[in-house]
Order: structure tokens, then C-alpha cells, then sequence
């Protein structure tokens, strides 16, 4: 077990979009630091986020264009300000929007000024990022200004030289494109460059920032463009099958991703390399990593293309732990979390316990079936992360408005029959458990109702907008809170 994660701590689940402020949605600026704040005056150390990545229209932080690159959303556009790069008169209308390139035209004026004004120190910084970075970022930048290019469809739509990747057909695209690749390259340098910014001021003030990689990537991505052989694709570069997961707890039909799956036997043979410099990237952002859908390191669900649905398919085992012993190797213990929620076997079970790595607990699914439930706190091991619900699930006090009075009464029977609210039983069940981390979502924290939950697996509309504003913290849930945290000895 990591050190890291051999420690009493307390966590919060707030992903960067979900900040308050100005704009159309959080990012890393002003209200990203005070958040940091909070959480040091708080007693918490560790800050979840959901991934990083650049998403597509849905907005979903698990469909990303890049295994790699940041989401230019996030970017503070204060900041670009503050370094001289951009004017404060500077304005586009169109960044007012919630597409994922709002902000990029600002972006680019910055870059002009970037050009025109960066000190030399700035200058160096950005060419080592390039060189740092040419492993994913020239595909990546070439990959965005082709897809611009293309009206943002799938590279598989794409003229057939360029979505075979014909040598000849590259050059004259990188030629061509030059300018508006540089452009993309100075996009990920901002990013890279606030994040790990935020990164030291988080750190500095004792907040372990806490990272989400999902297990799958998007077809329609740069990894998939380029690294083709990596994943289950025929001559012609389409899926056969698609990942997803069986109908479970969150939808009765399964949920169909839509992914591509890997082609382990090819990853395997190359030592795992694409895996490895994906991992390279996440340990540089983050101080701890989950890795999402874990039990897909051991089988992962397989749905022929033509399906509707996620509940016809077959599971297809994978090689997790040559993966696990590649990733340690290269890069020694880690801290990793292994989200091992859904339907798991005995062997995911084997897989996450023969590295030591700690699985998680959810409250909410607790209560349904008797007293041998493994997710009841007097269940729990040291190494776990217990939670009273994930991105996924309902807000606590929006799942107990949809339980009956038995289920209810079994709660409060089981927690001793508290002289508290029941969602504020809950969480604080979770902060006074064995659980070395317990991760409590901002949302419970300042008790809200379903309509601002985050996510609700198997839909694709209306997810992943909800943001918090800091007129509905109050003092007394900061001050119960801090006070739990404390009691409960996890500062």
C-alpha cells in the first residue's frame, strides 16, 4: 500500500467545471485557489476531480478527444491577462457559450501575444513542453486542426489519405497547418502550465490533488487515429465491438459506451508502451489516480456494434496484472484506487487485492440486502475509500427522498438512531468509519436535492453542468464539517 493512502484523510469530490465564477463554467482560475482554501481551513487533504480531458459536445469527462490534452475550457483566461498576454479588452461573443472550444479563440489572441511579447524564460518554457509533449501533442494538435478543418467529424469521415495517415498526405497537413498547429501546442502549454501551478499551491498547502483515468478512450480521439493498432479496429479502421457494462444497479439495459476496445495481445508485445506514456501523463497532474471501471483490467463487457443496447455481449478477458507489473516497474508504487463497483468477481477481486489496492464503498448502495451488504461501514477495511455516493449516483439527500419509511428506519437502526438529519448521519457514518479515505461530494456537503446531481449513467442530456456557488455554503456546514473531520481524525 502506497504511504500516500496508508493515512486517515478526509477528501472532497468537486470536479474543476463545478467551481463557481464567472464564466460558463468553472475552470482554474481565482475560484479553483480559494477552493484549495477551503479545503486547507477544512482540514481535508484530498481534492477528487473527475478527468482532465477534452471532451466532446456532451460535455462528458469520460469521452475525451485525447488520452492526453487538457480540456482548453478550464483554461483562466484572467491569467493570460495577468501575464501580459492578452488584452482585458479583448472580447469574443461566442465564449460565452458552453461549447467545448469556448474559450479557444481567446486562447489564440493570446497567443499572438505570446508571440509578440513572451519573455525569454516564457519562450523556453513552451519549446521544452513541445519537445516534453511531441510523444502525443504533434498528433494531438494535427489531429484538432484536421478535425476543425473537417467540420468535427470523426476521423473516419475524414479524406481516406488522411484517415489512413499516408505519409505524404501528413507533411502537406502539417505544412498546410502550421500556424493553427503551434496554436493547439500553446493551448496544451496553458493548461499544462495552470494545472501544475494549481498543482504546487494545493500541494504547498498540504491538499493531495486526486485524478480519474478512464479505463476506455473515445473512437473518435487522437489515440485512436493515431495508434490504430492498439485497439480491436478491422482494415478499414471500425469497431466490431464496443465496450460498455451489463444492465446493473444504474440501468436495467446496461450501459453501451460506445469505446473501442483494446488490443491487448498487441499491447502486451510492446510492453504496454501506449499505456505506460498515458500513465506518464496522469502521475505528472495528480498525487493520486482511480482507475475507472477497474474490473475491466480483468474482463471487460464486449457489445457487437450493431446492439442498441449494452445487454447482449460477452465478457473478454484482459491482461491487468502484466499491466499493473508494467506500471510498477516503470514507474514504482503508486497510489492508485481501484473503482471496483458493478458486477465483480472473485478474480477483479484477486487483481485489486493482489496489489494492495484499495476499492470503494458506496453508502448509498449500503442498506438494500440485510446485514451481509459489504458495503455496511462494519465491513469496511484500513485500505478502502468509502463514499456516500459518486459523480454517478443521486446527491444523498436526494436518494433518501426516494426510499421508503422502512428502509429509512433500518438507517437510522443501523446508525444508532441519530439526533441528526439522516443525510448528515450519512456522511458523517462515512468520515467516522475504518476507511483510510472518505470522500464526501461538495453536493452533501451543502445538502442538495436531486436537481443537482452530476451525472445519471445511461443518459446523455442535461449531465455534467452542475456548479456550486459559495452563497450556499453556510458557516454552520463549514464548522460541522471541519469539526468531523477532526473528531474523526482525519487532518
Amino acid at each position: 500500500m502506497n504511504d500516500i493512502l496508508n493515512k486517515r484523510r478526509a477528501g472532497i469530490l468537486l470536479h474543476i467545471t463545478s467551481l463557481p465564477g464567472s464564466g460558463s463554467q468553472g475552470d482554474l482560475g481565482k475560484d479553483a485557489y480559494n477552493f484549495v482554501n477551503f479545503l486547507h481551513d477544512s482540514g481535508v487533504t484530498v481534492w477528487q476531480t473527475l478527468p482532465l480531458g477534452m471532451t466532446h459536445a456532451n460535455g462528458s469527462p469520460y469521452q475525451c478527444l485525447s488520452a492526453h490534452a487538457g480540456n482548453p475550457t478550464l483554461i483562466d483566461i484572467e491569467g493570460l491577462v495577468n501575464l501580459g498576454w492578452l488584452q482585458l479588452s479583448e472580447h469574443c461573443d461566442s465564449c460565452q457559450g458552453l461549447s467545448a472550444f469556448n474559450k479557444s479563440c481567446l486562447v489564440e489572441k493570446a497567443y499572438q501575444g505570446f508571440l509578440a511579447c513572451a519573455a525569454h524564460h516564457d519562450w523556453d518554457d513552451f519549446t521544452l513542453f513541445c519537445q516534453e509533449k511531441a510523444f502525443w501533442l504533434d498528433d494531438f494538435a494535427l489531429f484538432m486542426v484536421l478535425r476543425n478543418e473537417y467540420n468535427q467529424k470523426c476521423w473516419n469521415q475524414w479524406p481516406e489519405n488522411l484517415k489512413e495517415r499516408e505519409p505524404k498526405a501528413l507533411r502537406d497537413a502539417r505544412h498546410r497547418l502550421s500556424s493553427g498547429i503551434e496554436s493547439i501546442k500553446f493551448e496544451q502549454y496553458v493548461f499544462f502550465r495552470q494545472w501544475m501551478e494549481l498543482k504546487a499551491y494545493a500541494n504547498k498547502h498540504d491538499v493531495l490533488l486526486f485524478g480519474d483515468i478512464p479505463i476506455f478512450v473515445s473512437y473518435d480521439s487522437s489515440d485512436v487515429w493515431a495508434n490504430r493498432e492498439n485497439f480491436k479496429l478491422d482494415d478499414t479502421g471500425e469497431m466490431s465491438v464496443v465496450a460498455g457494462v451489463p444492465p446493473d444497479y444504474f440501468s436495467a439495459t446496461g450501459q453501451r459506451w460506445g469505446n473501442p476496445h483494446y488490443d491487448w495481445k498487441y499491447l502486451k508485445k510492446t510492453g504496454f508502451n501506449w499505456w505506460l506514456e498515458r500513465m506518464d501523463t496522469q502521475i505528472e497532474q495528480f498525487d493520486i489516480l482511480r482507475i475507472d471501471h477497474f474490473r475491466g483490467l480483468e474482463a471487460a463487457w464486449e457489445i457487437p456494434t450493431n446492439e442498441p443496447t449494452a445487454q447482449n455481449g460477452q465478457w473478454t478477458k484482459a491482461p491487468g496484472k502484466s499491466l499493473l507489473n508494467a506500471i510498477i516497474t516503470q514507474f514504482g508504487t503508486i497510489p492508485l484506487v481501484a473503482e471496483d463497483l458493478g458486477i465483480i468477481t472473485d478474480e477483479v477481486e484477486a487483481l485489486r487485492d493482489s496489489f494492495k489496492l484499495p476499492g470503494m464503498k458506496i453508502l448509498q448502495f449500503a442498506f438494500g440486502s440485510g446485514p451481509d451488504n459489504p458495503y455496511l461501514p462494519d465491513h469496511y477495511e484500513r485500505n478502502c475509500v468509502v463514499y456516500t455516493g459518486t459523480h454517478d449516483n443521486d446527491t444523498t439527500l436526494g436518494w433518501l427522498r426516494t426510499i421508503n419509511e422502512d428502509e429509512k428506519n433500518y438507517i437510522y437502526n443501523y446508525l444508532g438512531n441519530p439526533a441528526i438529519p439522516l443525510h448528515c448521519a450519512l456522511l458523517q457514518a462515512a468520515l467516522a468509519s475504518v476507511a483510510n479515505l472518505a470522500i464526501i461530494p461538495m453536493q452533501d456537503i451543502l445538502e442538495l436535492g436531486s436537481e443537482h446531481r452530476m451525472n445519471i449513467p445511461g443518459t446523455t442530456e442535461g449531465n455534467w453542468n452542475w456548479r456550486f456557488q459559495w452563497n450556499q455554503l453556510s458557516s454552520e456546514q463549514v464548522g460541522r464539517f471541519t469539526y468531523l473531520v477532526g473528531l474523526f481524525n482525519r487532518k
